[in-house]
């Protein structure tokens, strides 16, 4: 008897059926990933607060920095900013240690659904290294704003981990924790103006 198949496919809200091991752009809606994003907590939830710091309200973050650290970038990348983290709607948010520890197969499985959601929203599937490298450094001086604001860090330990900040790129900026569904909405919006602006 040949053994039986495991189910590699999860429904979503939509009623799509995403197959994590072969996603295809058709399956890919988002409001899906809005969802899954404001309810994903981002530091395992280690954080203070009456609301998870979730990865849509951290996304939001990224492309604004992104905006701030490199003006002027085409649209798309600003696009590309926003769903930098959007596999995790399905896959959750694995921090740091936990990802080392996977191995290879997490980072291939993030690979193939990140491919899926570029060419879903009209993006390369693979984005050009200088502007991966460029949404990664956003995406650190994010960490380091969570890390000391909400994930009790010390500066020098922020500054250890996450590199030091300018402090003029972050003035007026601040974590915010609010519910679920307010995020989602922010999310969706962003997602639907920067799309507009394609």
């Amino acid at each position: 008897m040949p053994p039986k198949k495991t189910r590699a496919w999860q429904r979503m809200l939509s009623g799509r059926r995403l197959d994590l091991l072969d996603p295809t752009p058709v399956d890919v809606e988002i409001e899906d990933i809005a969802h899954g994003l404001a309810f994903v907590a981002r530091w395992n939830g280690q954080t203070a607060g009456d609301f998870a710091y979730s990865v849509a309200e951290h996304s939001l973050l990224v492309e604004t920095l992104y905006g701030r650290m490199y003006p002027g970038q085409p649209t798309k990348w600003h696009l590309a900013a926003l769903l930098h983290d959007a596999p995790e709607y399905v896959i959750g948010d694995m921090i740091s240690p936990v990802k080392a520890a996977v191995g290879a197969g997490y980072d291939d499985l993030d690979k193939r659904l990140t491919a899926a959601i570029h060419i879903r929203f009209g993006l390369p599937a693979t984005i050009p290294v200088k502007v991966k490298r460029q949404i990664k450094r956003a995406d650190k001086v994010s960490a380091w704003m969570e890390a000391t604001q909400i994930a009790g860090f010390t500066e020098a330990e922020a500054n250890k981990f996450f590199g030091k900040v300018d402090p003029a790129l972050i003035d007026g900026l601040t974590i915010r924790l609010r519910p679920p569904v307010e995020v989602r909405g922010d999310f969706t919006t962003r997602h639907q103006t920067l799309l507009n602006a394609l």
